[in-house]
């Protein structure tokens, strides 16, 4: 697993991608992203602290960034250029778990129609990985005192 990139806090610098929103788009429409993997990324990214970056494997040179308001497929060996891009969430505080999550999907290069289940596929195996990997500080069971009585 190639987690490689997080946006810290405190005294680090940020290290937000933003490319995606100044580049010109070849196309872009309303799509819907499956709940549980909306849902896993959150709760990811809560874990975890901010955005995450990984390599997907069978594709060379393409990293999947995964931040809090988009996750971006971008191109290694092209200077970070993203290749596609699900933008723009409309999550609300009462949207039901279960139910997909509306948004964008941009697309910046002729080809991205082809990464795009294979990157989704990636997402999930990776974001599982480290949900389940424990890297997250562990917790600590208290037992309580029974009451005098």
């Amino acid at each position: 697993m190639a987690r490689d990139t997080r946006a810290q806090s405190g005294n680090d610098i940020l290290t937000m991608y933003w490319r995606h929103e100044h580049i010109v788009r070849l196309s872009a429409w309303p799509t819907k992203v499956e709940a549980r993997l909306y849902n896993l990324s959150k709760r990811a990214m809560a874990r975890l602290g901010g955005e995450l970056r990984f390599s997907m494997r069978g594709l060379k040179t393409l990293d999947l960034i995964v931040q809090d308001g988009a996750w971006i497929i971008v191109d290694r060996a092209l200077n970070d250029v993203p290749i596609a891009a699900w933008t723009d969430f409309q999550d609300s505080e009462n949207r039901a778990l279960h139910k997909p999550v509306i948004c964008e999907l941009r697309y910046y290069h002729g080809h991205a129609g082809l990464v795009i289940k294979k990157a989704l596929r990636r997402m999930e195996e990776e974001l599982s990985a480290l949900l389940d990997s424990g890297e997250e500080d562990s917790g600590q069971v208290i037992a309580f005192r029974p009451k005098d009585g």
